[in-house]
Parts: structure tokens; C-alpha cells; sequence
């Protein structure tokens, strides 16, 4: 059989995600299930997105992504979320349509899109719609059934944004999207918008100005333990840690730093000719 995927803002305290998978192998005793996560912060398809955007494409072509994240739909509204399906290069990915869909998209655009069919003639579904409604989707699909079978094909999706960073002269402003399980903490600057500015001297900023990094590092290890480096991880985004800091472990960068989701961040550049590159000469 096929692998399901599943992220939720469950968490593991409760008996919901047990449910999920008791559902999905009654339904597919051969299925593989693979935990992304049930941390995700309490309905926050951005914080959903991320985990998504970073892990998905580590799975084959043909995996199926539940996502139950503001699962409950909203139905006969001008403002509805629907359960749906979307194909995005290879993968399906069975959420409601709460902009979750338009985050793991961003500029691009999926190679199909459908509203789940009679939602509505089932309303005990609508109790709890991961399982009820989305495992039983994702199975259907797993067995080999059209999707046409099971959606209307449709054109738009519900919109959402997430803050990128932005360019300005000689600096890039950025924010912390995420605080792992280490206190890493990942921003929202990638790699490709820092290589813009080539090989100019930096200074990375959060928080206090004392709270500075003027060097990109490429692993960990390039510093020493329980100093402070900022590199860019495997999804290339800049991410500033403590080398083996961790909770109970003399603190990650979150503690350390007094770092959050949503901090801003700022790169300032001082390329030569500019008016602080001379300064600095007198």
C-alpha cells in the first residue's frame, strides 16, 4: 500500500490522534503512516505550512498528506472552507480549504484542485472532519479511485499570506517563522535573497543590538559548544542556534535570547563604498 501522512494541532495528550490511526488501518490494514507532526500551534495553517513546505517533497510521488489544522469546515457561506483535495507536484494533500492550501502553493500553481462531494449528507462528519471525512478521502485515493470520483474539480482556493522578508538598501528585514525542538530559531530569509548582496561584510541583529552574528557558518560544529552561529539549514533558510544548546541542555537560542515566533530580524550590509564602510576609516 501507499504512505498517509499526517500533521495536526492535536498534540499527543489526547486520544484524537490514536482515532486517526485506528480509522486508517481499519480501512487499510497495509497502509504506512508517517507522523510530520501533531504540534502544530492551535489553528495556525502558517505554522502548518511550514512544517508541510519543509517535508513533504522528502516523500515519493503518489504520498497522500492529511493536514488537520481549523479542520472544521464552514459551509453555505460567502467565506466557506471546504474540505478539499489538491495535487501539488505528485502529492495530494487533503485539508480544509482554509488558505492552507494557498501557503503551500505561494506563486505556484497545483496540477489539480477539488472540493470534497456530499459534505453535507453526512453531518455527523462534520463532528470531527479529519476523521470522518478527510482519513476516509485519503484512503479512497490510496486504493486508486479518481478523484473525480470523490470532488468537483475547481479553479480557485481560498487566499492566505505569510510575511516574507523583505529587501531594502543594504538590508534585509526577516522574522522568526519557527522555534524547533532544539531552540533553533528559523527565519524567514533564504538563501537566495541573502546571496544577493554577494560578498558584502554583514551583521545579523534580534532582539538587542548585543545579540549580533557577522559570520554564516556551515555546520553546527564550525563554533564551538554554546556559542551562537547562524547558517542556513537544509531547507535554506537562515537560522540562528546555539551549538548543542537545548532545553536543559544550557538553553537553545529561544531561552538564551529571549527569541519568538514572529521576532524580527535584520541583516545589515556594509558594502564597500558605503557611507558606514567610510566612516569606519576615520
Amino acid at each position: 500500500m501507499g504512505i498517509i501522512t499526517l500533521t495536526t494541532d492535536m498534540g499527543l495528550t489526547d486520544y484524537y490522534v490514536a482515532v486517526l490511526k485506528g480509522n486508517l488501518y481499519k480501512l487499510a490494514p497495509d497502509v504506512s503512516i508517517v507522523d510530520i507532526t501533531h504540534q502544530v500551534r492551535p489553528f495556525d495553517i502558517a505554522d502548518a505550512s511550514y512544517y508541510i513546505q519543509a517535508s513533504f517533497r522528502e516523500f515519493p510521488e503518489g504520498t497522500i498528506h492529511i493536514i488537520g489544522v481549523d479542520s472544521e469546515p464552514i459551509i453555505n457561506s460567502s467565506n466557506g472552507a471546504y474540505p478539499s483535495i489538491l495535487l501539488f507536484k505528485g502529492h495530494y494533500f487533503i485539508s480544509n480549504d482554509n488558505g492552507i492550501f494557498a501557503l503551500i502553493l505561494k506563486e505556484e500553481k497545483p496540477e489539480g484542485f477539488w472540493r470534497i462531494d456530499n459534505v453535507l449528507s453526512n453531518p455527523k462528519g462534520l463532528r470531527f472532519p479529519v476523521k470522518n471525512i478527510f482519513v476516509p478521502t485519503a484512503v479512497r485515493i490510496l486504493s486508486g479511485e479518481p478523484v473525480s470520483n470523490i470532488g468537483s474539480e475547481e479553479t480557485s482556493w481560498r487566499v492566505a499570506h505569510t510575511v516574507n522578508a523583505v529587501i531594502e538598501e543594504n538590508l534585509i528585514k526577516g522574522s522568526i517563522v519557527h522555534i524547533d525542538h532544539y531552540g533553533n530559531a528559523i527565519t524567514n530569509i533564504t538563501k537566495e535573497i541573502f546571496a544577493r548582496f554577494e560578498d558584502a561584510p554583514f551583521t545579523i541583529l534580534f532582539r538587542k543590538r548585543e545579540y549580533y552574528i557577522d559570520e554564516i557558518s556551515s555546520t553546527y560544529n564550525d563554533v564551538a559548544p554554546g556559542e551562537r552561529l547562524a547558517f542556513f539549514n537544509d531547507n535554506n533558510l537562515l537560522e540562528i542556534a546555539i551549538n548543542k544548546g537545548a532545553t536543559g541542555n544550557g538553553g537553545g537560542a529561544d531561552s538564551l535570547f529571549g527569541l519568538r515566533v514572529h521576532d524580527l530580524v535584520r541583516i545589515e550590509f556594509t558594502p564597500r563604498g558605503s557611507a558606514k564602510t567610510i566612516d569606519s576609516l576615520f
